[in-house]
């Protein structure tokens, strides 16, 4: 098994070899290697059985280092740089042409963010390079939000999983590309719409591509568990067509009150940070239980609901 450890000297001197470390953010846990060693970054794509065409995030300790990574940092990039990093968004921008194109796909942008983890930022500044790292999962299943849930995946795979405990926001960082120099989100995330609106404005969502992606996190489907999911407004009425099946249901803050399920409720206290925080853990304990369907609540579709919302769309199927 990989080991679980909070060495970061161990994990350096392992990065450092062109090995993977799971490392953790804020959002999930991430499968980081050296984004200048071919081996590493091939590693990452074979190890989550990850296609090419599906760009790697950069990750990276502080703001002075992305003049090493980008070529152009529109205004509106620098204004959310300072409001939300470290933090859980990533900005798609013009790479430097030392940025492999296996990181980008071959495009000419690079998606960079700076997590914030005491840990992980901890290591970034112990390396001489930035770190690509997708989420540690195989391609298209549940995110990671705790150490054991990485090594439950990889078991001999990867050597080891910096042990920075339940990651805090729970779902994967905002993706925010430029298009012309205004800002466009690739991706929902733990960094809700409504909080960037306060500070650029409005701003337009195109966060599904199926064909050469502009960012990760851009396909229909992806973070499922391996038990069918369904997605609907009324969860009991949903449970009333599926008798004699052994149910899984996940509900925002209201208990169906019904002994026959597995249940799971988000946020008894209705907190929608609450709910995003517990969305992929609890996913992954209904995913254990030997359920025949998961039956999940539709969220209300503001603030980090909308979020939620766009991950449970995806895990059905």
């Amino acid at each position: 098994m990989s080991i679980i450890s909070k060495d970061i000297q161990k994990a350096v001197q392992l990065l450092s070899n062109e090995e993977l470390v799971a490392i953790p953010t804020e959002t999930v846990y991430g499968l980081a290697g050296n984004i200048f060693s071919e081996k590493a970054i091939k590693s990452i794509f074979s190890t989550k059985k990850r296609p090419f065409f599906n760009p790697l995030i950069v990750h990276i300790p502080s703001v002075e280092v992305l003049d090493n990574i980008v070529n152009h940092i529109p205004n509106k990039a620098k204004l959310l740089a300072d409001a939300f990093w470290p933090g859980s968004m990533t900005l798609v921008l013009k790479k430097k042409s030392k940025i492999p194109d296996l990181i980008t796909a071959g495009k000419d942008t690079v998606a960079v963010r700076i997590p914030n983890h005491p840990l992980t930022l901890n290591l970034l500044e112990n390396l001489k390079f930035p770190l690509a790292a997708p989420s540690a999962n195989p391609f298209g299943s549940i995110s990671p939000t705790k150490p054991e849930h990485v090594a439950r995946y990889f078991k001999n795979d990867i050597e080891m999983v910096l042990d920075g405990g339940a990651c805090t926001n729970g779902i994967e960082s905002t993706i925010i590309g430029f298009e012309d120099d205004e800002p466009i989100i690739y991706r929902l995330g733990a960094l809700a719409l409504e909080e960037i609106e306060a500070v650029i404005g409005k701003i337009t969502v195109k966060n599904k591509k199926e064909h050469k992606p502009d960012a990760p996190g851009m396909l229909a489907r992806h973070y499922a568990p391996s038990t069918r999911t369904f997605l609907v407004d009324d969860v009991a009425l949903e449970v009333k067509k599926h008798p004699n099946k052994k149910v899984g249901v996940l509900v925002f803050y209201q208990s169906l009150n019904n002994d026959a399920l597995t249940e799971i409720i988000l946020s008894k206290k209705k907190s929608l940070q609450e709910a995003a925080t517990n969305l992929y853990s609890s996913l992954h304990e209904l995913d254990l239980q030997n359920l025949d369907i998961i039956i999940a609540e539709r969220f209300p579709n503001n603030d980090l609901g909308k979020s939620i919302n766009d991950r449970l769309q995806r895990a059905t199927f």
